[in-house]
């Protein structure tokens, strides 16, 4: 086997069914976070899950483009939604143990836009841009719905927008990533 086809069949690079496993894992993990007993479900627990969902998202190449708003540009755009957002809407949050609740936001965060915005996006982008956007915002906020029921369904619906269309305009997860955690991270301080 020459060393091209190794490289079309490493799993890094799988289509196919390797795609599809890493899909239903990562959701399947993100939905074990709402219906995980609360005696396992600890800050540990929370953050291995988020490293496991971390690093199978970062499976495969790059995916880095060029789109047509410069990143930092997305980020700030972002950045002003959420913060607007947030001092219209009050905390999301009632008391929380801040000293779980930032490493661990910031972690699902992470994680989250790893899955949704680097690995299910690029794959979901062989399709089109704006289904790629439409999907990944709608598994987004359906990803939710067991977390904060369907009353918050639209709110979810429209930060997967919001980040889906940064990853689009921008060409990277990154900057997606970085308005999700300062998102995490305003709801949960007073």
């Amino acid at each position: 086997m020459s060393a091209s086809e190794r490289k079309l069949r490493s799993p890094a690079t799988v289509g196919g069914f390797g795609d599809a496993a890493v899909v239903l894992a990562g959701l399947g993990l993100l939905m074990w976070r709402v219906v995980a007993p609360a005696s396992i479900l600890t800050p540990a627990t929370l953050a291995l899950l988020y490293a496991v969902v971390l690093s199978m998202s970062l499976t495969g190449s790059p995916d880095i483009t060029s789109g047509p708003v410069p990143a930092i540009s997305a980020a700030v755009l972002g950045a002003a939604a959420v913060t607007a957002t947030r001092f219209l809407a009050g905390p999301a949050f009632g008391s929380v143990n801040m000293a779980s609740a930032f490493p661990l936001g910031i972690a699902a965060a992470i994680a989250e836009e790893a899955f949704f915005r680097r690995f299910l996006y690029s794959r979901l982008e062989r399709a089109g841009g704006m289904i790629a956007v439409a999907v990944s915002a709608l598994l987004f906020a359906a990803i939710h719905i067991p977390m904060y029921g369907w009353g918050a369904f639209p709110i979810d619906l429209a930060a997967g927008l919001l980040l889906s269309w940064q990853r689009w305009a921008s060409g990277s997860w990154l900057a997606p990533a970085s308005t999700h955690i300062l998102a995490n991270i305003l709801a949960v301080i007073r």
